[in-house]
């Protein structure tokens, strides 16, 4: 009888435990919230406006659900909007001076490019609606000298972002020479295109094995991503890696391997972990990408701009934990979003 009592309690130990241990989702959520301090529930019920790039890409309409997600919670209202394309910063701009007259107690937006809405962020500044900066920044200087207040920004490192993807290539390809690398970079000129790029580059600048033998625009498109990289393999037959700045373009490159029969010679890294991704890694095409979290993005977000309304207070330094997912610690990602 003691026997089985042992075994019993060892068992519900065992599954406490289980129960007690957060996944890596769940833990980088509670981790960033508790950073930021919860705001108190209010009885007036508070309108959010967000503007996101565009929910064309898999990556802005998880973004969109973790907005929603935080509405919820927190007892306030939200509209979340998007321009038409990821490159279509004059419809973005025009989207924003709209949603000026709406009545919105605070603004959360994700401009394309970091100046294209800095016209409409003066006027919400003159009209003392505060703005947080979400996934993607407007530029400090310019922002002061048009008189436009962001009164709080989840802060993002783009460059970083790409020097995580550049520091796995350099492990994995640890002792061997003369590996080619290409990169297809999303839109030339954009934050998120520009830091990724040059990340990767500065890291694999520090390895005298990485050679870099193309760098080509994607635009972020699937369409446009699986052409350069149909260009790229013919041009360099011997490539080793393609790096890509967002997961769309990523998937595109695996699609255009498989067509040719060079998957397996090259390997594919993309960046966001969108669920497509999860899936390919899953099946052993894509090799590997960088794991964000839109879904956080927009519930921090969403948050920053209650807490805003609520307290009057912001923060400038809130991160969002990033790493790179492959086969490996796929399993610890399973309800990552």
């Amino acid at each position: 009888m003691k026997k089985y009592l042992a075994l019993f309690l060892t068992f519900i130990t065992i599954f406490s435990i289980g129960l007690s241990e957060q996944s890596a989702f769940e833990k980088a959520k509670s981790d960033v919230l508790r950073e930021l301090g919860s705001p108190e529930k209010t009885d007036k019920v508070y309108k959010v406006g967000a503007l996101e790039i565009t929910l064309a890409n898999p990556f802005w309409v998880t973004m969109k659900e973790g907005f929603e997600a935080s509405a919820k919670d927190f007892g306030f209202k939200i509209d979340v909007v998007a321009a038409p394309s990821e490159g279509d910063a004059s419809a973005q701009l025009n989207y924003l001076e709209t949603m000026l007259i709406k009545g919105y107690d605070a603004l959360c937006i994700s401009p394309i490019n970091p100046f294209n809405l800095i016209p409409a962020v003066s006027k919400a500044t003159q009209r003392k609606i505060p703005v947080i900066a979400v996934g993607t920044y407007v530029d400090e200087q310019a922002a002061k000298n048009a008189g436009a207040k962001i009164n709080g920004m989840l802060a993002v490192d783009f460059e970083y972002q790409g020097r995580l993807p550049g520091q796995y290539i350099v492990e994995k390809f640890k002792g061997e020479k003369n590996v080619k690398v290409a990169i297809i970079e999303g839109i030339p000129g954009s934050a998120q295109s520009e830091g990724r790029k040059n990340g990767c580059i500065s890291e694999l600048a520090k390895s005298p094995n990485m050679k870099i033998v193309s760098v080509q625009p994607g635009n972020w498109d699937r369409t446009t991503a699986l052409n350069v990289t149909s260009n790229l393999i013919q041009a360099n037959p011997d490539l080793d890696v393609i790096f890509c700045a967002n997961d769309t373009m990523a998937l595109a490159s695996v699609e255009a391997l498989k067509a040719v029969g060079k998957k397996d010679q090259v390997m594919v890294i993309g960046c966001d972990f969108i669920e497509e991704a999860k899936e390919s890694i899953e099946k052993g095409e894509l090799d590997a990408t960088l794991a964000m979290s839109p879904y956080l993005y927009g519930y921090i977000g969403g948050v920053m701009a209650y807490k805003t309304i609520i307290n009057g207070n912001y923060t400038t330094d809130i991160q969002v934990p990033i790493k790179i997912v492959d086969k490996s610690n796929l399993k610890e990602y399973h309800d990552w979003k």
